[in-house]
């Protein structure tokens, strides 16, 4: 599978997606990653980078996540919360387990209430298609059903827009 070749294809997985370990409490609006690439002390962060960005922002997808990349003379990350409230993380020199083990200390959810949360989740119940909850686009409420059982407008047929004629009379 063409898929899973290429550097760090496991990354792209859905179960490595869904398997991350930090799940932020519900005031966390943004999150703010300061490093520098070329940097010793910034290897922890960049490497967290690298492998859980993609897991946070799949687990919490209303949380805005921002990076900033040879910016600062430390690495730090920035919690923004809901009442206006900010908090500085220190991350200079620290590994990348040490930096998750720190976030979800500090700004994440007890293990049992995250795991309650995620119990709730399903994920197929806006998708489109076979085994979904709805087949077909025209199923929903406001879109345009299907051609094959309700005619579509003559401005919205082709032959008509383009040939400027009335298909219908001629079949």
């Amino acid at each position: 599978m063409p898929f899973m070749k290429g550097s760090g294809a496991i990354r792209r997985t859905l179960n490595y997606l869904r398997g991350g370990r930090i799940h932020f409490k519900d005031n966390v609006q943004i999150v703010t990653l300061n490093y520098n690439v070329p940097s010793k002390t910034s290897k922890g962060i960049s490497e967290f980078v690298y492998w859980h960005l993609s897991q946070l922002q799949f687990t919490h997808p209303y949380v805005q996540i921002v990076t900033f990349k040879n910016m600062t003379p430390t690495p730090f990350i920035t919690l923004y919360f809901d009442n206006g409230e900010r908090m500085l993380v220190d991350c200079d020199s620290r590994g990348k387990d040490e930096i998750i083990e720190h976030l979800q200390r500090i700004a994440g959810r007890n293990t049992d209430k995250s795991q309650r949360y995620d119990d709730g989740k399903t994920y197929t119940k806006n998708l489109i298609g076979y085994g979904c909850s709805r087949y077909c686009i025209c199923e929903v409420p406001g879109h345009v059903p299907c051609p094959g059982w309700v005619p579509l407008p003559k401005e919205m047929r082709g032959k008509h827009k383009y040939q400027k004629k009335d298909v219908e009379e001629a079949q």
